[in-house]
């Protein structure tokens, strides 16, 4: 997996980009968890789930499913307007992307079993072809070695850097539209 805090750099990056400038203060915060959220499965490891069951990491927790479970209750739990609005349905949309994105990007490391990207119905775990994130190790003292620190340079250059240059270009856009 990525890092829990590049995870966090794809919210905060999209939510500059795309999400209006009047958002609530818990838009943030509620952003950020959603995009971290599917991680909450390594507690099954002192569980004793194993990695490759169902609620194993990896499992459905990273399945873009459980990213619309997701976005269905944030935004059903601060909904300012109607459900099935307009902006229900932006922020839905929003919050299920932030959510998905998380097995996206832990489908292009290059370790563990892979993302049951199809669960519930299918429990098989998969990577895209192409892996060039390094695997995030999971635990504090591990992530904070040698290891860890080649993980960080991989995410800065795959994860980091494509999120800074999405949210450059939309603001060079918005400028551009600006001033027509």
């Amino acid at each position: 997996m990525p890092s829990v805090i590049s995870h966090a750099v794809v919210a905060a990056a999209a939510g500059i980009a795309f999400a209006p400038r009047d958002l609530p203060n818990h838009f943030w915060s509620s952003a950020i968890v959603c995009s971290i959220i599917p991680d909450a499965d390594i507690i099954g490891f002192s569980s004793g789930i194993p990695y490759e069951h169902f609620l194993g990491h990896r499992g459905f927790f990273h399945s873009p499913f459980f990213a619309l479970l997701i976005g269905i209750f944030v935004c059903t739990l601060f909904r300012d307007e109607g459900m099935f609005s307009k902006q229900w349905f932006l922020c839905f949309v929003f919050f299920f992307l932030l959510s998905a994105s998380h097995g996206i990007l832990d489908a292009f490391t290059n370790g563990g079993l892979g993302i049951a990207l199809l669960s519930p119905v299918d429990n098989t775990r998969y990577f895209f072809p192409w892996t060039p994130i390094m695997v995030s190790p999971i635990g504090i003292k591990a992530f904070f070695s040698r290891w860890g620190l080649i993980v960080m340079k991989s995410e800065l250059l795959w994860v980091w850097l494509p999120s800074f240059l999405m949210v450059l270009a939309l603001t060079v856009i918005r400028a551009i539209g600006a001033r027509r």
